[in-house]
């Protein structure tokens, strides 16, 4: 994991926890009935951030091992979720997790998955899982264009934000997303996914990006006069349509 990404959202822990969307309920679904992943599997959340994919696993009857580095976005999964049974905690990266070889079944790797290091990573994938252990790659892609308000959004972005360009560019494609799993990735599976925001979460919604400017910085204000201009311009019943393709890819890794 780059070490500039473990601190990239220290002071957008708020707004991440408010604004950013969770993830279908299908994707756990597709694990158990696609994939053969046990009901109540031992689960590893690597790079869990604010326990928004933790909290998935956990409804479904998951045990949950949450490993995240930025002590703010840890201490907010467990302000969150240290109430519910089988929910621990772990200060750790995606390459040193701390946890002991061959102790989870299943391998988690959510909206993070983007930051870590894919070679070092993967062999840390493979020291924890247990035999026959798989690893499940997903995030939220968010749709660029489909709607006026989608369009609009995606040029705001390219127009106001910092280090936009090389952050949307990390995400994954299948090729090398192959490349994580031991014979390339042996089930892969889309859904969508969508959050109605009225302009104060839009705003908390944006606000919670890396690549969002922070007050201060010469762009924010221009920013938010862009995205009120976009959502009086483009919202329905007070709320406009944030939506998004929810990506997943599962596979074995066990060689290193």
């Amino acid at each position: 994991m780059n070490l500039d990404s473990t601190r990239r959202f220290t002071n957008r822990v708020a707004d991440y926890v408010k604004y950013r969307p969770g993830y279908p309920r299908e994707l756990v679904t597709f694990l158990h009935d696609v994939c053969g992943v046990v009901k109540g599997a031992q689960v590893a959340d690597i790079g869990a951030g604010t326990g928004i994919s933790a909290k998935l696993f956990l409804d479904a009857g998951h045990p949950v091992i949450a490993v995240e580095p930025n002590d703010g976005m840890r201490n907010a999964a467990d302000a969150w979720l240290s109430g519910i049974e089988g929910f621990s905690s772990k200060a750790g990266t995606a390459e040193a997790t701390t946890l002991d070889a061959a102790s989870v079944d299943l391998v988690i790797a959510a909206q993070a998955v983007h930051w870590f290091v894919p070679v070092t990573t993967r062999r840390e994938f493979a020291r924890i899982l247990r035999p026959g252990g798989l690893a499940a790659l997903f995030w939220n892609s968010r749709l660029l264009t489909g709607t006026a308000f989608l369009t609009g959004f995606e040029a705001l972005l390219q127009r106001h934000g910092v280090d936009y360009t090389e952050v949307s560019e990390r995400y994954g494609d299948d090729a090398s997303m192959a490349a994580w799993f031991d014979n390339g990735f042996a089930h892969k599976a889309t859904f969508p996914n969508a959050q109605q925001l009225d302009f104060e979460a839009l705003k908390g919604r944006l606000m919670s990006s890396s690549f969002a400017p922070k007050a201060g910085h010469p762009n924010h204000e221009p920013m938010l006069v862009a995205l009120r201009e976009l959502f009086d311009r483009t919202a329905e019943n007070g709320t406009v349509e944030f939506a998004y393709e929810t990506r997943l890819y599962v596979g074995g890794i066990s060689r290193i």
